[in-house]
């Protein structure tokens, strides 16, 4: 949609790459460790696909290759800066910006599965078309591109704008066929078994690709109690809960996207609710609203501040971080938005968690060469590592200094005592090796 990425469809290949280079390097100089990036935001691509369209945000034209393939671009950058990349799909979305759709998008592929509602098309959770392709995309995405994760937000079914969504010809098949749920049950179980065939996919290519979905951010009316607003459960037939308790998804990512001032959807009970709620070890990442900085007077760096120490303060045993929307304001330094991250919020490097279960999986030390205080480290596991952290003994505690890429492992010491670990693709580190330099 051409918010952050890339800033006009108009801009060559060339300037499309530096921005991307742009946005990580911003990243990286604010601490950050994830990127998110939208890859399909209406059942188009911003990557090299057979199954789907280029997306026109790349060139102003639906099916018009950009001459490279920004995925591609974004992982090998990434890398280089030690950030990972989380491929951003919208499940079901079919059309919002794109004013014609070609081969082989699904509207022209299937158009008795896409259906217009409101201003845009969208694809019918109950056709099993949608679903497969849902699945092939997720699979072939997995298949060529050495991601970190999948993503999906809020959007399910689509906000409700006063009309059903006209999904009679699936809802009829169904019940030809002996379905006995309600047509909200059944809604909700399409959702439900989308969600658990990406799961599946996820798992069937190894266990360090992390999946989640970032789901609107009051999980039901009255939850917690004195909470009001939208009700996702009944109205984008999003249930949240049991995409944790099965264990379908890694974390939530649930979008507070209110102030910590605003009645009725306040921020402190909202992510200590989901902070709560979280099982089976998946993570809670609190979703915070950055594009609104500057806005008006709730908006300020200082509401952010604050929004951060209650994320850590309520982390109880789900919350593990902020995933943050949009970088918009960080690539433009609203307010000098970069010092409050670099500075205060992200001044010491930090690890994504690892996955559900991962810490069952050891991890070797690395190899460790010291010479005149010249460090190379070198991976002793079998498997490909995420990185090395590299600590420093400050007052006899352990503060971690930097994160390596496994692939950048040349380091010089100053002066003192040291410790380096090796950490694996599912984000576990390994025992310390003690050094002095």
């Amino acid at each position: 949609w051409n918010i952050n990425f890339p800033s006009s469809s108009k801009l060559d290949k060339e300037a499309q790459k530096k921005e991307i280079v742009k946005t990580l390097d911003t990243l990286q100089e604010c601490g950050f460790n994830s990127i998110f990036f939208q890859v399909r935001p209406e059942g188009d691509a911003l990557y090299s696909s057979e199954l789907e369209p280029w997306s026109s945000a790349l060139t102003g034209t639906q099916g018009q290759d950009p001459g490279y393939d920004p995925l591609q671009t974004m992982i090998k950058e990434a890398r280089k800066r030690n950030i990972e990349v989380h491929a951003w799909l919208n499940p079901f979305r079919a059309k919002a910006a794109a004013p014609n759709q070609v081969h082989p998008h699904i509207a022209v592929t299937n158009p008795e599965d896409v259906h217009p509602y409101g201003a845009n098309l969208w694809m019918d959770p109950g056709s099993e078309a949608v679903q497969k392709r849902l699945v092939d995309v997720c699979n072939d995405l997995l298949d060529r591109y050495d991601l970190d994760g999948l993503h999906f937000d809020d959007y399910f079914y689509p906000y409700p704008n006063g009309t059903d969504f006209p999904d009679e010809a699936t809802w009829r098949k169904y019940k030809a066929g002996g379905g006995e749920l309600s047509r909200a049950d059944w809604r909700r179980d399409n959702v439900n078994r989308a969600v658990q065939s990406v799961d599946q996919a996820v798992d069937s290519h190894g266990n360090h690709v992390r999946f989640g979905i970032s789901p609107f951010g009051i999980p039901a009316p009255d939850k917690p109690d004195g909470i009001h607003g939208f009700d996702q459960y009944n109205g984008l037939y999003a249930d949240t809960q049991k995409w944790m308790d099965q264990g379908w998804v890694d974390y939530l990512a649930p979008q507070l996207y209110w102030p910590t001032t605003k009645r009725g959807q306040e921020y402190e009970p909202l992510v200590k609710w989901w902070n709560e709620h979280s099982s089976g070890g998946r993570a809670i990442f609190a979703g915070n609203n950055l594009a609104s900085l500057g806005s008006n007077s709730s908006w300020t760096k200082e509401e952010y501040k604050k929004q951060v120490e209650l994320s850590r303060g309520h982390a109880g045993a789900g919350g593990a971080g902020n995933l943050w929307w949009h970088v918009g304001p960080l690539l433009e330094n609203r307010q000098n938005v970069q010092s409050l991250f670099k500075d205060d919020l992200y001044a010491t490097p930090a690890l994504s968690p690892p996955l559900p279960g991962a810490d069952k999986e050891a991890v070797a030390p690395p190899g460790v060469t010291l010479e005149k205080r010249q460090l190379h480290l070198a991976n002793e596991d079998a498997r490909p590592l995420k990185a090395y952290t590299v600590y420093r003994k400050e007052d006899d505690q352990w503060k971690l200094d930097r994160i390596l890429p496994p692939d950048q492992p040349d380091l010089t010491l100053s002066e003192g005592e040291w410790a380096v670990a090796a950490v694996s693709r599912q984000g576990v580190e390994s025992k310390g090796v003690v050094l002095k330099a």
